[in-house]
């Protein structure tokens, strides 16, 4: 039996002999991003990369999502190793898309790269001869919730229930055989230190607002209208009024966007919409906050007797972080690149769909510094490749080693010490159960 250290070694070797090719992957994909399930390009990338390997996979999952699965020498256990494919919408970023907007200014193109970087080194080294368990290779889209009225229109029309890759790949039942879940995301920490693991984070629910009024002169006659923007905006004032009432440990997010104000400037506005996420650090909270939201934005309705058409969409659980699988992580991470350049986690205030996950099996979701930059910016820049683009993949193989040698005893001792709290048939009846439409209307006098 060869030992782990071997093994390690084979597979960091294998990696680095295609490091120009995996760079040049993520570079490709960083100057054509694309927005959720429309990742079209990326996944043919992907799939033609497993091909290359010969690695059999599935392509179309939730539209554009790759699937492809290694097989050990036992399948005691099977560990999932993700990508996302999207980007996120920055029309100023200078690698924009000048059509869409779109632009990786979030490093996902970076997380194709380790994805496809891990596949070289798990092939081509022969390790998974030496392993007692299985490695699924995930390309999953549209991690970013944008585009929720072109997502709509994809539910409308049956390709799509939720509007998030990570759930939709659970409802069709992608992550049915995979027992544990990895993947990196780039950071762009202003600190030091190359690596981490995130803790835990807020999850979110999203809401589609419409305030509906009676269009009127809005110079001749506005005693003959309701202002549906008068109506917005004193919802608006509401939400902000509470937010004294929010608990800081609940680490609670409300930020509403106008997306329609009105039509003409002379006409008394009449179909007035709204975007915002409710986000919070566990269950009870979002919802707890989400009943404040619709109260305040009822309150605007009833201030000018207007309509208001409010519509909930479950977004993403808050991300749960699984004890054992991140110090087996951390141990390899600090074997790659020294002690001195680990960060220790923190709580994050955003939301992923790695949160869904994360309540259904044991997931990290692993950190690589390699950027700089605001996240979701215009000076966001992949600036170290190295730490970027390769060594993500070789710390996730050297991770996949120890969890799945002799017999898979790291990976089985994982499941044994993480307790999901949720199984995939009450995550989709939570799920469903968050999704409502209401039409409320002020009385009249």
């Amino acid at each position: 039996m060869t030992d782990a250290a071997t093994l390690k070694e084979r597979v960091c070797r294998a990696i680095d002999a295609h490091r120009d090719e995996i760079i040049a992957i993520g570079e490709d994909i960083r100057v054509h991003p694309e927005l959720g399930f429309k990742e079209f390009r990326t996944a043919k990338i992907v799939s033609e990369q497993m091909t290359k390997l010969g690695i059999p996979h599935e392509t179309g999952l939730a539209i554009t999502g790759v699937k492809g699965k290694l097989r050990g020498a036992r399948s005691q256990a099977t560990i999932a190793y993700l990508g996302e494919l999207d980007s996120v919408l920055v029309r100023d970023h200078p690698d924009a898309d000048p059509e869409t907007g779109a632009a990786h200014a979030c490093g996902h193109n970076a997380q194709i790269a380790n994805l496809i970087g891990l596949a070289y080194g798990l092939v081509e080294s022969g390790v998974m001869a030496q392993l007692d368990g299985d490695v699924v290779l995930m390309a999953v889209p549209a991690e970013e919730y944008v585009e929720v009225e072109y997502r709509l229109q994809l539910r409308r029309e049956g390709k799509i229930e939720f509007l998030g890759g990570k759930p939709e790949l659970i409802r069709l039942g992608a992550f049915d055989d995979v027992q544990i879940t990895m993947m990196t995301h780039q950071s762009s920490r202003q600190e030091g230190g190359k690596f981490s693991v995130a803790g835990p984070s807020n999850g979110c629910i999203v809401k589609l607002i419409r305030y509906e009024g009676r269009a009127a002169h809005a110079g001749g006659a506005p005693h003959q209208g309701i202002n549906a923007l008068k109506a917005a905006m004193i919802g608006l004032q509401a939400i902000d009024a509470n937010r004294e009432t929010f608990k800081d440990e609940d680490h609670i997010r409300v930020h509403p966007i106008i997306t329609k104000g009105g039509d003409l400037v002379n006409v008394i506005p009449a179909d007035v919409r709204i975007e915002t996420y409710v986000r919070g650090a566990n269950i009870e909270a979002i919802l707890a906050a989400a009943k404040k939201v619709d109260r305040s934005l009822k309150a605007g309705a009833m201030a000018l007797g207007a309509t208001l058409h409010l519509t909930t969409m479950p977004g993403y659980l808050p991300r749960l972080v699984a004890p054992r699988l991140a110090e087996v992580y951390k141990r390899n991470a600090i074997a790659l690149v020294g002690e001195e350049e680990w960060w220790d986690p923190s709580f994050g205030a955003g939301s992923t769909d790695m949160g869904d996950v994360s309540h259904i099996m044991p997931a990290i979701e692993a950190q690589a510094r390699g950027a700089t930059g605001t996240g979701h910016g215009a000076d966001y820049q992949i600036t170290d490749p190295e730490i970027a683009y390769v060594a993500p993949a070789k710390v996730a193989a050297m991770t996949i080693i120890d969890l799945l040698m002799n017999g898979a005893t790291e990976a089985r001792a994982v499941l044994e010490e993480y307790e999901p709290p949720m199984s995939k048939e009450s995550y989709l009846e939570f799920m469903r159960n968050l999704a409502q439409e209401i039409t409320w209307q002020a009385a009249e006098d």
